[in-house]
């Protein structure tokens, strides 16, 4: 969730400084842009992935802290919700066996995590949203004990001025009809129930803009092959409800707000960009600031002594922001850097099913930054954004748009045109035919299957239904097998379902 914060004062005087202030991290970002200040020696990967902890009877457990306390690695840290975790994942080369070893530390690291989290009488789950939630766990006492979220809670509705309404029509169970979600929070806790994979890729300026107008281009094949989250609250509604969810559930705008067209918070974008200058620019003139905090370093002074400013109020204000695919701006070691953090993606089902998401985006992506006529020429933005939002409600059953083909559904798009070019992409990355082969694989597999997390979870509970079990019922079974499956490795596709 991003840095912590003070509560501190929230004056007039204060917002204006906090304006001034961040267009000055502005300026000085443009000037970086214009010299030779970032850092680009080798692709690096980086990923980060959100978990939900259960208790022995598959409940939400609230126990992070305890967790974190008996874990004891700072890789580990606290999320909005007391029942998450986030896995940070150390930045590592792309090329070679890269995706491999990735693999093998994740589990590792999961395996003892979850030994640590057994001590406190919880498990970790991978899954893009836990279907045992339910509307008393976004009580506020379940936020964890960060000033950063209570300040963030705080903000988000004193801008909103009422309730926070969760409203949204489901895919249809087999003979059944389609459920509908009508439910009101008061916090922000039911962004807690959207738990990710987050991908980073750092990237030299000058093709920071390819990267992401590339990244937007496949927000929708990839939320289709990967979608995990198809229940929230008893009922089934899209297959990746984490998208409606994320952007309800964080949404400043009252009604009359929205009738006007003002833009979410949690955003897709409305063009593409030709630099990272862009984003950040807009950013700063759409969004008031959430946290507006100042801190004393001067980023032009900081330039002009020959060190990377931290341009702490435009990260701050950027982390309060949430596009589906973010500009990240970094500083380690001293030294500047840029990323794309592409955020689509759910946790889960399985670490081997994760590292497959990951090679196939890395794979198209650069794929595509390498085409003579980049595809974001043949496609409106308006389309690469109704690509995602058709994967999210429908999964492997949506029909996507793609230049050159017209309509097609996510897996055949998959087999005919991404896979080859992840293939490509990949070893233009230098990725070992080991690590391609094993992870492509999956992604074939899974096409052919036809089955990716939210299709498993909505088949094993229409199985469970159809046997006389209760939706709550129903949902607890299929957590429970989850739970199994996702121990034993295995990738989602090869699941028994029932």
């Amino acid at each position: 969730m991003g840095r912590d914060v003070t509560a501190g004062a929230d004056s007039r005087e204060d917002r204006q400084q906090y304006r001034r202030k961040v267009q000055r991290c502005l300026d000085a970002l443009a000037a970086m842009l214009n010299s030779e200040s970032f850092a680009f020696h080798r692709r690096h990967m980086g990923l980060e992935i959100e978990l939900n902890l259960v208790d022995d009877k598959l409940n939400p457990a609230m126990t992070n802290a305890v967790v974190l306390e008996k874990i004891a690695d700072p890789d580990f840290v606290m999320e909005l919700g007391q029942h998450n975790l986030e896995l940070n994942v150390q930045p590592r080369p792309l090329d070679g066996n890269g995706a491999i070893e990735l693999e093998e530390d994740i589990r590792t690291s999961l395996t003892r995590a979850n030994s640590k989290a057994h001590d406190a009488g919880s498990d970790l789950v991978m899954i893009g949203i836990l279907p045992t939630l339910r509307e008393e766990h976004f009580d506020a006492r379940w936020l964890s004990p960060s000033e950063r979220y209570a300040v963030l809670n705080e903000r988000i509705f004193a801008a909103r001025g009422e309730e926070m309404l969760l409203n949204m029509e489901g895919e249809p169970m087999p003979g059944q009809g389609p459920d509908r979600l009508r439910s009101y929070a008061e916090t922000i806790l039911p962004e807690a129930a959207c738990t990710s994979a987050q991908l980073h890729l750092q990237v030299a300026p000058e093709d920071f803009a390819a990267h992401w107008n590339a990244a937007q281009c496949l927000a929708g094949p990839q939320v289709a092959l990967a979608a995990n989250s198809p229940f929230l609250l008893g009922k089934a509604l899209w297959h990746e409800t984490r998208i409606p969810l994320f952007q309800q559930a964080t949404d400043t705008r009252p009604e009359e707000l929205k009738n006007q067209g003002v833009r979410p918070r949690v955003w897709f974008g409305e063009r593409w960009i030709t630099s990272i200058f862009d984003l950040f620019e807009e950013n700063v003139r759409y969004f008031p600031g959430l946290l507006p905090e100042v801190h004393p370093e001067d980023p032009m002074t900081e330039l002009a002594e020959g060190r990377a400013p931290a341009l702490r109020e435009l990260r701050v204000h950027n982390g309060t922001v949430w596009r589906w695919n973010r500009p990240v701006y970094d500083v380690v070691d001293g030294v500047p850097h840029l990323r794309v953090e592409n955020r689509v993606l759910p946790a889960g089902p399985t670490v081997v099913d994760l590292i497959a998401n990951a090679a196939f985006f890395y794979g198209v992506q650069r794929a595509l930054v390498n085409e003579d006529r980049p595809l974001w020429t043949q496609m409106s933005f308006q389309a690469a954004e109704e690509n995602l939002y058709s994967a999210a409600r429908h999964g492997l059953g949506a029909q996507l748009y793609w230049p050159g083909i017209g309509w097609i559904p996510p897996d055949e798009l998959v087999l005919r045109r991404l896979l080859p070019m992840a293939h490509e992409g990949l070893r233009d990355c230098g990725v070992s035919d080991a690590a391609r082969e094993r992870y492509l694989g999956i992604i074939e597999q899974r096409c052919v299957a036809r089955r990716n997390g939210a299709s498993w979870q909505r088949e094993t509970v229409a199985r469970l239904e159809q046997r006389g079990m209760n939706r709550d019922a129903a949902l607890l079974g299929m957590l429970r097998a989850y739970l199994e499956l996702m121990h034993t490795g295995e990738p989602v596709h090869t699941w028994p379902v029932g």
